[in-house]
């Protein structure tokens, strides 16, 4: 739990630990830095209002060491801007101030729930492929056409969904629940990886042939055939 609120992050802390977690405190962008690095937590409640490092800067460090742990930012501004530069540095979610301490922990939750599923994948074989991409679920690994993909946790556990059910069209709450683990949540988080994971796998991120727009539904990966 990273933010310089006693008050908030005393009252966070104390709902995680009464639901059984390790919770801990840290007040500031730098030492919240040092501590991600040595403790390498599951979960990490980040405020974007930091002294020393904002709540970004010390997500774009650790995104950049490659941490995959899951994130939950914080912040007072609650514009779809503000959300939306959040997931694009690699915050898993988004929740505005004041919230629901609650709430919040289902969140944590849900993020945990979600590692233990292998982000929700219930995959029995440990090698898919589809098109120029394959995935292996047991090492981890994707490659596009041979080639290994640079991709971040969660954009892997995407990925590895979509290949494992080409054709098939998902909405955005559906990709939520079976990729994330969620059952709430904010849509633009799989807007956001969507995204980014076309810029990793498209000849053309603008004219996409591998992760496709269902119009009024949602996304689905291409079959053999297209």
């Amino acid at each position: 739990m990273v933010d310089d609120d006693p008050t908030v992050s005393n009252v966070v802390s104390a709902y995680l630990t009464k639901a059984g977690y390790d919770a801990r405190v840290v007040a500031d962008g730098l030492a919240a830095v040092e501590v991600w690095q040595q403790w390498k937590p599951s979960v990490v409640v980040l405020d974007v209002m930091l002294p020393g490092l904002s709540g970004l800067e010390v997500l774009r460090r650790m995104r950049a060491a490659d941490d995959g742990a899951a994130v939950i930012m914080l912040s007072a501004r609650g514009e779809e801007e503000d959300r939306l530069v959040g997931l694009e540095v690699g915050a898993d979610d988004y929740v505005v101030k004041p919230f629901s301490p609650r709430e919040l922990t289902l969140r944590v939750q849900a993020m945990l729930r979600r590692e233990e599923r292998l982000g929700g994948l219930d995959l029995t074989p440990t090698k898919l492929s589809a098109g120029p991409i394959t995935v292996d679920t047991a090492a981890r690994t994707a490659f596009l056409s041979g080639t290994e993909l640079a991709l971040t946790h969660r954009e892997f556990d995407l990925l590895a969904f979509l290949v494992a059910h080409p054709g098939k069209a998902y909405t955005k709450a559906e990709l939520l629940r079976r990729v994330w683990g969620w059952d709430f949540g904010d849509s633009s988080t799989v807007t956001v990886h969507v995204r980014r994971l076309r810029e990793k796998i498209e000849l053309d991120p603008s004219d996409p042939r591998l992760v496709l727009t269902v119009p009024r539904t949602g996304y689905r990966f291409a079959g053999e055939a297209e």
